[in-house]
């Protein structure tokens, strides 16, 4: 090869390592910009949470640049170091919320779960007819629940729970939770459950294990990153869920979001507070996302979330 040829191949080389350098950073530079973009309000609620009245009010960003942070929206909900240690109210009220929540939003998550993967399965393996309706049509009638706007359903609930005796009960809020992200899991583990060979339960059958062994045995392992998706999408969405809480509760059952929406009153609204009470209902979502952030990988990459 003559030099002529080696020093047009290399100049090739650079120049295609120069365009894909290139495409690299401006991918990386639009990543970063959205990641900045998504993770403003969080940052801001954490500050905010640190700030006193007039910081709030100037709208201050920097800690130490633009003002000195201070506890005062996490001593107003006893979580601050000097309160911590004593007996308080208002934490022991912002603990009831957060059970209230956390009942509420993994026993309905729960319990879609189990519902909307049996439920998808059975979409995914076997033909129904329904009148004019098969497989594609349910599907879509499970998704069109969520077309429905919450306030259409506010007045039945409230007189169907009233009768039931399910008003500010989490055993009410964990049953409405449960149908609201019910169709969700459905789409969700529908789509999961597809992508899995039939040749493997096939074969599971060839060998002697039953429909339901089979399906415990060798869908669910493999389904698995895909359930982890819909369970951690359905925790998030019951654990912010406001206006069936706000509506359907009163005292015992009251979750997190209606507490923090609660702190606004005649003098305004307590920034301070409601940033801190947003950013300890962050914490506990954020755990479960680091804990399981392999399987929502898995999930996502598998086709489990779309």
């Amino acid at each position: 090869m003559s030099d002529k040829q080696i020093f047009y191949d290399t100049d090739v080389d650079l120049s295609f390592r120069a365009k894909l350098l290139t495409k690299r950073m401006a991918v990386y530079g639009i990543l970063i910009f959205w990641a900045i973009i998504c993770l403003f309000p969080i940052y801001w609620t954490i500050t905010t949470s640190f700030k006193l009245a007039p910081d709030v009010m100037k709208g201050n960003m920097v800690p130490w640049v633009d003002y000195l942070p201070k506890w005062k929206g996490w001593k107003s909900i006893g979580l601050s170091p000097d309160t911590i240690w004593t007996e308080s109210t208002v934490r022991a009220e912002f603990l009831k919320r957060i059970i209230n929540s956390a009942y509420a939003a993994v026993g309905s998550s729960t319990i879609a779960l189990i519902l909307g993967s049996l439920a998808a399965y059975g979409l995914s393996r076997f033909r129904y007819k329904f009148g004019f309706m098969r497989n594609p049509d349910i599907s879509f009638f499970f998704l069109s629940q969520l077309i429905l706007p919450p306030v259409v359903l506010a007045l039945p609930f409230l007189v169907l729970y009233k009768e039931l005796a399910l008003l500010d009960t989490r055993i009410g809020l964990i049953m409405l939770y449960a149908l609201t992200v019910l169709p969700i899991v459905i789409w969700i583990m529908r789509d999961q459950f597809a992508s899995i060979p039939v040749e493997l339960e096939e074969a599971a059958l060839v060998d002697g294990l039953s429909i339901w062994k089979s399906f415990f045995t060798i869908v669910l392992p493999v389904a698995l990153p895909g359930m982890v998706a819909a369970f951690i999408l359905s925790l998030v969405l019951t654990w912010n869920e406001y206006f069936f809480a706000a509506l359907l509760t009163s005292t015992d059952a009251k979750t997190l979001p209606v507490m923090v929406a609660s702190q606004t009153g005649s003098q305004g609204i307590n920034w301070w507070s409601m940033a801190a009470l947003s950013g300890a209902a962050i914490f506990p979502l954020l755990i479960i996302g680091i804990v399981l952030e392999r399987y929502i990988i898995k999930g996502m990459a598998s086709g489990a979330v779309k």
